[in-house]
């Protein structure tokens, strides 16, 4: 209970600049959660397309993973798909390679999607604990000016006091929204990476497979 009520007095001697601190941080964690949730949930949604499609291409049952590809909303399926359905034009290497590429390109900004907001609510929350203080202590020296002299230091340190406070929360908002925003960032760029990396293990098995095929084939003509 005493947190609590230090909690609430430091709330309330900030002033009003407090306030739209507060609607700041709010905002910033409702962000961070749903993209915590959706990146995680994007994360095990790979690893169940890709554990589902490869045993699919070792049987070489290419329409199967082109059909669970346009099935599935997950970005892992969708990208390995979209290479396999590209064999359908082109054999080349580079071709499926590109295919998948463009596939990742599209997956990317729904990963990246309003985590950039966390760095610049950081940085609103910051600057409005600035500003608060600055009137605040605008308002200060404009009430000590017209004070009686007894009562000047008095009633300066407690409106410095006041005014500060609005900085204290300002930077207490700023410091999880900017370390929200890099555990974020680490862990999109973990899912770029897993995708990127399946793409190429499915490059290297269409290609053993394509050469085992072709050795077959020049063995069976000599």
């Amino acid at each position: 209970m005493d947190l609590y009520s230090t909690i609430v007095r430091f709330f309330q001697d900030g002033g009003t600049f407090m306030y739209p601190i507060a609607v700041v941080l709010v905002c910033g964690l409702a962000i961070a959660i749903e993209r915590w949730v959706f990146l995680s949930a994007a994360r095990m949604s790979n690893r169940k397309a890709f554990n589902h499609i490869l045993p699919l291409l070792k049987k070489k049952d290419f329409k199967g993973v082109v059909n669970f590809a346009n099935g599935t909303t997950a970005p892992m399926g969708r990208i390995i798909g979209a290479g396999i359905a590209r064999m359908a034009v082109s054999q080349r290497r580079d071709d499926i390679e590109y295919a998948m590429e463009e596939g990742v390109m599209e997956a990317l900004p729904r990963l990246e999607k309003r985590t950039q907001y966390l760095a610049t609510l950081a940085n609103v929350a910051t600057l409005l604990g600035l500003l608060g203080t600055i009137i605040g202590l605008i308002a200060a020296f404009t009430a000590v000016a017209n004070a009686d002299p007894a009562e000047k230091a008095n009633l300066l340190s407690q409106s410095i006091s006041v005014a500060m406070n609005t900085t204290a929360f300002g930077l207490i908002s700023a410091i999880p929204l900017l370390l929200s925003h890099a555990l974020l960032q680490t862990k999109t760029a973990e899912i770029v990476d897993s995708l990127e990396m399946a793409g190429v293990k499915v490059l290297n098995m269409l290609a053993d497979k394509n050469f085992n095929a072709k050795t077959r084939s020049t063995d069976a003509a000599g």
